[in-house]
């Protein structure tokens, strides 16, 4: 990672505590192991795969741990702009609303700004990875039968905050210079849960793939970003022409040759009002 995007992804930022690994422990080797491999530059294709030998529950466990460090690091660092008068529902664009449901206080899906939705993600989260009878530590107890079901439905949550950062607040992304790196962050979250068959395609409809047009107003978006950048004070947030606010925002639109991302990465939108938790 460049200067700036380690200061821009500065530990400081963090939204929530980092999960780590135990050394010594077999899941510790495979993260290592893991980050070895992108770190090597190694086609994320390939990176994803499950390595020969090793356990499949114990390599979902090891990235669904490192996507939630990374993917609440990314919205960590936009979270202030995230307000419930910015953003007053969970949602990802006119056509997807995420409601929350829990076994606690919302017992039914219920709409919620999008700063509240996050806290209660990342809050319910912690007690999935941190609960030893879900994801287990110790050497030789076995992970429970519903294990995947879980990893499963933590990683279409998680879905959602690229969903949301993506189509509402990709200004600040672009601002930062990090689109690229979120970019790539997103390739590798979207490779591995294809690979493994852990969320459902409808899912990635919110992140779809759009027209030239679109990625024209991205281009203009950036430059103007950049030139207000030269002018003043960075903190100063561009803003699209109000007709073209709150539109899905491709990750890959922008055509950087860093982090771009592939075609078959934005599926066909199917027009359908979705995002209720099931």
């Amino acid at each position: 990672m460049s200067i700036a995007l380690k200061q821009v992804f500065n530990k400081d930022k963090t939204f929530r505590p980092k999960r780590k690994f135990e050394p010594g422990t077999q899941r510790f080797e495979l993260h290592k192991r893991a980050q070895a491999s992108l770190n090597s530059g190694v086609d994320l294709k390939a990176a994803v795969q499950l390595p020969s030998g090793e356990d499949q529950n114990d390599w979902v466990a090891v990235h669904v741990v490192d996507f939630f460090n990374r993917i609440n690091l990314i919205y960590g660092t936009i979270c202030e702009f995230c307000t419930e008068q910015t953003c007053p529902v969970m949602s990802g664009g006119p056509k997807y609303e995420y409601r929350w449901q829990d076994d606690l206080k919302y017992k039914k899906p219920t709409a919620l700004p999008a700063p509240q939705y996050m806290n209660l993600l990342m809050d319910w989260i912690e007690v999935q990875i941190n609960n030893e009878d879900i994801f287990p530590t110790c050497v030789g107890v076995p992970f429970p039968k519903n294990f995947l079901q879980i990893c499963k439905k933590i990683l279409c949550r998680l879905f959602r905050v690229f969903v949301h950062v993506y189509i509402h607040h990709f200004d600040r992304v672009i601002v930062m210079g990090a689109e690229a790196h979120v970019n790539t962050c997103y390739k590798h979250f979207y490779y591995f849960v294809t690979e493994m068959n852990l969320i459902d395609r409808k899912e990635l409809e919110p992140l779809v793939k759009k027209s030239f047009a679109v990625r024209k107003i991205l281009a203009f978006y950036r430059q103007t970003a950049l030139q207000r950048d030269d002018e003043q004070d960075v903190s100063l947030t561009p803003h699209l022409p109000s007709e073209d606010r709150g539109k899905p925002f491709p990750p890959g639109a922008l055509h950087r040759p860093e982090g771009a991302l592939p075609a078959e990465m934005a599926p066909a939108s199917r027009s359908r009002k979705g995002g209720d938790e099931p």
